[in-house]
């Protein structure tokens, strides 16, 4: 099974982090490892997958959170596992509750304060991109845990790339030119990714604590789920972030 991992989250060993591809699934066909009931999937391939991804990173399903995701731009702080409605972003600030985002083309944006212990999960599709979600994300772990956006490292996942992201003009209208590229015909590619990399300069975070995953998840179909280019027979990717608490703390909590 193929996880994709983070550099800037690896340096904490407190941090438990990854990233699902299509590779290591039973689900037939495209899906391969798909992780959404909400695809037509069978139900019990994709509890196996799931099983195979979570035993991976070495947590059980029932400590993550899940964000509905409604494409909007809202944000909520969680102390516990489970659904949360009309969100597109989960934030804590308690170990052994794990934040995940579901994608197939729309950015994964993962947070981490290693001074306050604060961990955030955004999924930034070109809505979300547009109403400034990873600002409002930055802005509300400012608000309720007192992060300073200088302690912030932040890893954007693979995503939809502007060399694949094709978008009508209503949309490129809805961003600066710096993150639009204009081909024949008045068709315009979305830099999704520069984006949201962008917001986190604007908010404060150090360029050199940001790292974006190089991949477009249209033109890798052998690694990565997308919408975009599968339609309907796209599976779904889970991106994954928490803290866990040390053997060191384990043993002070009995």
């Amino acid at each position: 099974m193929e996880i994709v991992r983070s550099e800037v989250l690896s340096r904490y060993p407190d941090i438990v982090f990854g990233m699902s591809t299509r590779q290591g699934g039973v689900s037939p066909g495209k899906l391969g490892l798909n992780l959404s009931f909400n695809v037509g999937d069978e139900r019990a391939n994709v509890e196996e997958n799931r099983n195979r991804f979570f035993h991976a990173l070495q947590i059980s399903e029932s400590s993550i959170a899940f964000p509905a995701q409604c494409h909007s731009d809202k944000i909520q702080t969680v102390t516990n596992a489970g659904r949360f409605e009309s969100c597109d972003g989960l934030m804590a600030q308690k170990e052994n509750v794990f934040l995940a985002v579901s994608v197939a083309d729309c950015v994964p944006v993962f947070l981490f304060d290693r001074n306050t212990k604060t961990v955030a999960a955004v999924h930034a599709g070109w809505r979300g991109t547009r109403s400034r979600i990873l600002e409002r994300a930055v802005q509300n772990m400012i608000e309720e845990f007192s992060v300073n956006p200088r302690d912030l490292v932040a890893f954007i996942g693979p995503s939809a790339g502007s060399c694949c992201y094709e978008v009508g003009e209503e949309v490129a209208l809805e961003f600066t030119p710096e993150f639009i590229t204009e081909s024949e015909n008045r068709k315009f590619k979305l830099d999704l990714k520069s984006a949201n990399r962008s917001q986190l300069l604007k908010a404060g975070v150090f360029i050199e604590n940001i790292e974006v995953h190089p991949s477009c998840t249209i033109c890798h179909p052998e690694r990565f789920h997308s919408y975009r280019r599968d339609g309907k027979a796209s599976g779904r990717m889970l991106g994954v972030i928490g803290m866990k608490l040390t053997v060191e703390e384990e043993v002070q909590k009995l």
